[in-house]
């Protein structure tokens, strides 16, 4: 997807939808019961909902723009500050409201799951009058599950326009699985649901029967299973893949879907083979639930470089799991090749004034324009 100076998009990734208040409770000794009060362990606060794509995606390297609504008030003082300062997330095209507060989120991170409890309102001004029109891009990522969004205009526009819209839809909680989704698809490139969702949506009894049926609606069909990896079909480029997951130690599996498109969307935008985009959006997601705090738990190159320097190590000290790893990650060194591997700000327990990331080095330059080697 090379192109001249003259005709860049203006972003690799256009994002629109609600930022929240996420304070994220990990290490429960037990599930709090009614009554009762419990301690635990673990405790994050960063920018969520449509924060954990905005970081993911920028910072992989990816252009950001994130059209969102955000409070005046302390709340949304910090997370405009976190997303535009450190994480060099655009906001052009956001707001700010005056005596709107911000929506906030608690997660209960217990068992590979969560539970979570969120309050807030809707904003003054709808989130798609701040995309009218939407501004040149690469990619849109669009949450299908969500009434306003599916109703937009915004990335209809932009992908009439060329962009790539990689497509979710998210947990039916009533699991009515509203098939008009799969109409809406028509306009999308990709659909990435977990397996669950796209037996659902589709109305089959097997994740590969679900993909199948997918692939009918759009290029790229995903559908992530968890511990037992991904499965995908790239109709445009006849190849199939599965990718099995990475055994990690996860603590908050909160963004981790989110992180993993945001990878997809850069293997994407690179042209890379199908199982190489794969297995790195594995790792990325892999990485993510390793820490808590979603947003703040995606990945940098660093991480990732991180990672990879480990595994070579148990690899060359004759680790027979770690070679076998090092074989099918060995693209990973190409990868890395001129990045900047600079640190990456953890949620923490407070709303922080000052972060180690502020201690990275002077040559560590945000992304400002979409490079025309993605």
């Amino acid at each position: 997807m090379s192109t001249s100076s003259e005709d860049a998009p203006a972003f690799d990734v256009l994002l629109a939808g609600t930022v929240f208040f996420d304070i994220v409770f990990t290490g429960f000794p037990h599930p709090p019961a009614p009554g009762t009060e419990v301690w635990t362990t673990g405790m994050g606060s960063s920018p969520g909902g449509i924060a954990n794509l905005a970081v993911a995606t920028s910072r992989l390297g990816l252009c950001t723009g994130l059209a969102a609504g955000f409070g005046d008030d302390l709340y949304g003082d910090w997370m405009w500050q976190v997303l535009r300062d450190q994480e060099h997330v655009d906001l052009s095209r956001s707001r700010r409201f005056h005596a709107w507060h911000t929506p906030v989120t608690v997660s209960l991170a217990m068992d590979d799951d969560r539970s979570m409890v969120t309050h807030g309102h809707p904003p003054p001004e709808s989130v798609a009058a701040l995309l009218d029109p939407p501004p040149p891009t690469r990619a849109v990522l669009a949450d299908l599950g969500d009434p306003e969004v599916r109703s937009a205009d915004w990335w209809r526009t932009a992908a009439a326009q060329g962009a790539l819209v990689f497509a979710d839809a998210g947990w039916d909680p009533e699991q009515v699985w509203d098939r008009r989704i799969l109409t809406d698809l028509a306009d999308c490139y990709a659909f990435t649901p977990n397996a669950q969702e796209a037996m659902g949506y589709t109305r089959t009894d097997s994740p590969q029967a679900a993909l199948r049926a997918l692939a009918d609606h759009v290029p790229l069909a995903v559908v992530t299973r968890g511990h037992e990896g991904v499965i995908a079909i790239d109709s445009a480029t006849g190849e199939e893949a599965e990718v099995p997951a990475l055994d990690v130690a996860a603590i908050d599996p909160t963004g981790a879907g989110d992180v993993f498109a945001a990878a997809l969307v850069l293997g994407t935008v690179r042209g890379w083979p199908l199982t190489k985009r794969l297995r790195f959006a594995t790792l990325c997601s892999s990485l993510a639930v390793q820490q808590f705090g979603g947003s703040l738990a995606a990945p940098g190159w660093g991480d990732i470089a991180d990672w990879w320097r480990d595994v070579r190590t148990r690899a060359d000290a004759g680790e027979s799991s770690a070679r076998e790893t090092a074989g099918a990650y060995s693209f990973l060194t190409d990868c890395l090749a001129g990045m900047t591997t600079r640190r990456v700000r953890r949620a923490e327990a407070t709303i922080a004034r000052f972060s180690d990331a502020d201690l990275a080095s002077p040559d560590a330059e945000p992304p400002t324009a979409p490079s025309s080697g993605l």
